[in-house]
């Protein structure tokens, strides 16, 4: 693989986290950044302000003609979106390229890249952990990469030195972390720490309408709920593409919030106050 510097990398589709990618890519010097997006407005924003070089308008103008340019392609798009570019553009891109993604889930589309991918392309499946909760380009430059984490589920027949390439590329980028794992491995542990959140978060605002509560709020509230002004369709999407895995979180959820309902149902304090400590020593034992 070239170094960064030789490189000219395309982004499809420029929200949050591509335009978040192309301002996190743009200290780095790459030859050239080269974007398709589906809004006119996000690509003659990005162009004016300098974090790309040229955009291409998808579905009307022609990603051949940004694709056979580009040394490395990150695909910013959720998963049926992406799945269904893949399948229309493969031909499209220039031979030899890395390609990587952002989505949340990554076993269907892993199945469905290795029995789809032209083998002179190499695909490595990325999760960057990082966002917001207010979308789209115009809020790229608050999303935040310095020491987040970032999961790779390598293929088997991923080059290594494309590999190295990319980990070096997102440490570059800000990212303090990067842990490789399974598909499969990356949905469960994602269907807690990132789905399950998310539900509990719309379950806690959809039990309450009172939109004047705020007032009570001292932090808890706020933090607990932020992430409850969603993506509706992405993270839809991402809960039914994963759902028997958050099934089975949200159970685990239900089970521990049942336990903790009964001792305070039957006064049980010092169970309560034992309950209470494990549980902030557990978290106090996490990583992170």
């Amino acid at each position: 693989m070239k170094l960064i510097e030789d490189c000219t990398v395309g982004i499809v589709g420029l929200g949050l986290m591509g335009g978040a990618i192309a301002l996190a890519l743009r200290p780095l010097g790459p030859r050239r950044i080269l974007a398709l997006e589906a809004d006119g407005e996000t690509l003659e924003a990005a162009k004016a302000q300098g974090v790309i070089n040229q955009g291409l308008l998808m579905g009307k103008d022609d990603p051949t003609i940004i694709l056979g340019q580009c040394d490395l392609v990150f695909l910013c798009l959720n998963p049926s979106t992406l799945l269904r570019f893949l399948e229309t553009w493969m031909a499209a891109f220039r031979p030899g390229a890395l390609i990587t993604d952002i989505a949340g889930i990554k076993g269907n589309i892993v199945k469905a890249v290795e029995r789809t991918l032209r083998p002179d392309l190499d695909f490595i499946p990325g999760h960057p952990m990082a966002g917001s909760e207010k979308g789209g380009f115009a809020n790229a430059k608050h999303c935040n990469f310095q020491g987040k984490n970032y999961i790779l589920t390598p293929l088997a027949q991923n080059k290594p030195e494309n590999l190295e390439f990319l980990k070096a590329l997102i440490h570059r980028m800000g990212f303090g972390r990067i842990t490789e794992t399974t598909p499969e491995e990356h949905d469960r542990k994602i269907a807690f720490t990132s789905q399950l959140c998310h539900v509990i978060a719309a379950a806690l605002i959809d039990c309450e309408a009172d939109t004047e509560i705020t007032r009570f709020g001292g932090g808890s509230f706020e933090d607990l709920t932020r992430i409850a002004m969603l993506n509706a369709p992405m993270w839809a999407e991402l809960f039914l593409e994963n759902k028997t895995e958050l099934l089975q979180r949200i159970e685990q959820f239900e089970g521990s919030l049942d336990s903790l309902k009964a001792l305070i149902t039957g006064g049980q304090g010092e169970g309560l106050e034992q309950r209470l400590a494990a549980v902030r020593d557990r978290r106090s034992a996490m990583n992170g």
